[in-house]
Order: structure tokens, then sequence, then C-alpha cells
């Protein structure tokens, strides 16, 4: 229920449990969310992970706190949501929806892999809240830095989106495509993004953003659907899947830090197209997966924002 000033503050809500297989550390999913820029993420309180964000295929917002307690995820929440949808999505959102007991084996074939898993132990990959937000983000961030993305983002959480109280604060959700299905104009938003927005608004009333109808088609199917959005390319398309969707096992071809973050790991100064295939083939069936610890290598040791911000999160 809705307070006069539209604060989500007595809605319907409920607890949830997750299982999980495999190696996984909420720690090191917060601490990757503190450095990652279109989250905006800042931890409160310690240990534990919050979100807001508006679940789908009816977008009632939801607010959820979660806890990682021997060898479970759980966690409460405020939202008129089920407590198996948000099940769902958290699981989802932080990669446990996926089978992890064989990650270990891909270490044991790349040695460069081993020494990333044990350095960042128990981190998957953190998806975006939805895979109409990770669309609606590569939108906003089109040509623009992405600080100045992600201020532009939050503004619309803030003022186009929906505030829900949870533990006595106030989180945001991005707005529903509800909310956007008729934006004209908003600050920041320069050319055609409004009108590109309003298209991802359509696709995700329509379920064209279904994050398990995304991951049942071909990957190259998936992509191509999500190309037909207007302002969505091929790397775009790619992080909506593997980072909206949580598509684990694609080593993403238009990213071209990924080449980067190889040439940094294996002490190497060049990879034909051959080497890359052959290399990322080994790391099946998580080579999403890889393919972030091997991101989050190249920001810690280059410096990046995001490194910097993970450094400094773990004190």
């Amino acid at each position: 229920m809705a307070d006069p000033s539209g604060v989500i503050s007595r809605a319907d809500g409920g607890t949830f449990e997750v299982e999980y297989t495999g190696p996984f550390s909420l720690a090191a999913s917060i601490q990757f969310l503190e450095g990652f820029t279109p989250a905006g993420y800042e931890s409160s309180p310690p240990n534990h992970l919050e979100l807001a964000f508006c679940a789908g295929p009816l977008w009632h917002p939801v607010a959820v706190q979660v806890a990682e307690r021997a060898g479970k995820v759980t966690g409460s929440f405020v939202g008129d949501v089920s407590p198996e949808a948000v099940a769902s999505n958290v699981a989802r959102i932080l990669s446990l929806d996926v089978d992890a007991r064989e990650f270990p084996d891909v270490g044991e074939r790349d040695a460069v892999v081993a020494r990333l898993q044990a350095k960042y132990p128990g981190l998957r990959p953190v998806c975006f809240w939805t895979p109409y937000e990770a669309a609606c983000w590569a939108v906003i961030g089109h040509r623009i830095r992405m600080i100045q993305a992600a201020a532009v983002k939050a503004k619309m959480a803030q003022q186009l989106g929906h505030a829900i109280v949870l533990a006595g604060a106030a989180l945001f959700a991005f707005p529903s495509p509800q909310r956007l299905v008729d934006l004209e104009r908003f600050p920041g938003l320069s050319g055609r993004k409004p009108e590109w927005l309003r298209g991802i608004a359509r696709a995700a009333l329509d379920g064209g953003l279904d994050p398990e109808a995304l991951r049942a088609l071909p990957r190259s199917q998936a992509i191509d659907q999500l190309k037909e959005l207007g302002g969505i390319g091929e790397f775009s398309a790619e992080l909506i899947l593997l980072r909206g969707a949580g598509d684990p096992d694609w080593a993403p071809r238009h990213e071209p830090r990924l080449i980067s973050a190889m040439k940094l790991a294996y002490g190497r100064a060049h990879f034909d197209d051959d080497e890359v295939v052959a290399i990322t083939s080994g790391w099946a069936p998580y080579r999403t997966w890889v393919s972030l610890l091997l991101r989050v290598n190249l920001e810690d040791s280059t410096h990046e924002v995001s490194g910097a911000r993970r450094r400094a999160a773990r004190g």
C-alpha cells in the first residue's frame, strides 16, 4: 500500500530462502556492487544486501534485504509480490540459479582461472535487477560517461520510480515500464533516448524481456531479438542477456575490455581470434563467470574507479 506521498510502506511482504550449490560469498557480491557504477550501491547494514526493483510480469515494486546463513541465502521483503517470485529474482541476480559444483573444475583445467578463483573466492556475477533495467541502462549510458549515466539513472529512480520503506529506510526502485512507456523527456536524456526507453518499456510489458524466456532461446536468437529494440546494438544485447537475464555461459564477443583482461591475466601481448575461442571454450559452462573475474582483476590491477572502490570496501 502506498501512502499519499507515493512511498510504499505498508505493502504485503514476507520472507524467502534460496538454496545454492558450489562456492558463493554474499560478501564478495556486496563488494563487487560497491564498485559497479550502474548499481551505485552502498552497503548498509553490514553483511546484508538491500535492493529494490520492479518484478515482472506485473512489474510491482519490491524491496528486499538479503543475508547469507549456513549455506543458504535468506531474506525479507516488502511489496505485493509472492515469496516465490522474490526468491527467483534474487537467485538470478546473485547467479544462485546455476549449479556451481563444477566451477572449481574450470580452475583445474586453466591455471589462470584457478588464480582468479583464489583471488576472488565465492564471487559470482551479480546481475542487473532485471533485464529491463539492464536495457534501460544501456540506453541511458549511450555516448556518455558511465558516472554521468549512473547519476541520470539514480535521478530517474528518485523522481519517476518507486520509494519503498524497508527496515525503516527508503529504497528507490527504477521506474516500472508502466511509468516509462509515455516518457517524453528527462534531464540528461538526449537525442532519441526517451523514444528508445519507451520502446524498451513496451517490450517489457509485452514479455519481451523476461529472463527465463531469453535464456531459453538459442543465444544468437536471443541477441537478434534484443537488437530489435531501438538503441540496442551487439554490445548492449550481450549486456542484457549476460548481465540482465543471467546467462552463465557466454564469453562476450563485443566487449573489448575482455581481451585486455585476458592479456593481463595470461601475460600475453596478443590473442588471435582462434586462440580466444579455444581459451574461452575451456571455461564452459561458466564462460560468463570467468569473464567477470577477468574484468574485476583488470579493474583492480589498473586502478579503475570500480577497482578502487572495491579495495576501499575491503579496508
